[in-house]
């Protein structure tokens, strides 16, 4: 069994289940910044061990983004990351204004959209949307 905490995720935490699933390495101030920086944060806990993590990015209103979601490999497949995606979906329609629509969207890596599309997600591109893109700046 596992639970879900709202704004709990700290820095060891965050490091931890991104290099749980082989992601880019950060520094500590670009994670302490993103975190800080983030609308919402969850963190799915065993007891006392993070397994899961999701964080929500945006303005709030007219757009947000699930930034990050992540599940330690060893407990994908037993319902983390379908918790997690419903309390960040739950958390920002209850951001969206009466009479209003508001964007949640979201990158996936490449083979994960099925998990994506139960949620209700859509591919890009569409009939009426261009595709997605994305732009790295770095030091080269």
């Amino acid at each position: 069994m596992f639970e879900i905490k709202e704004n709990t995720l700290n820095i060891n935490d965050y490091k931890y289940l991104r290099s749980s699933v082989n992601w880019k390495k950060l520094s500590i101030e670009q994670m302490e910044k993103a975190l800080a920086n983030s609308i919402v944060t969850f963190c799915a806990y065993d007891g006392n061990k993070p397994i899961g993590m999701g964080r929500i990015v945006g303005d709030g209103a007219v757009i947000c983004y699930i930034q990050e979601l992540v599940v330690d490999p060893a407990y994908q497949q037993s319902g983390v990351g379908r918790a997690l995606m419903e309390r960040l979906i739950g958390y920002v329609e209850g951001l969206r204004m009466e009479n209003t629509e508001l964007m949640l969207c979201l990158m996936c890596a490449k083979g994960r959209e099925p998990f994506y599309e139960k949620f209700g997600f859509i591919g890009r591109p569409t009939e009426s949307l261009g595709p997605g893109m994305i732009m790295y700046l770095n030091d080269k």
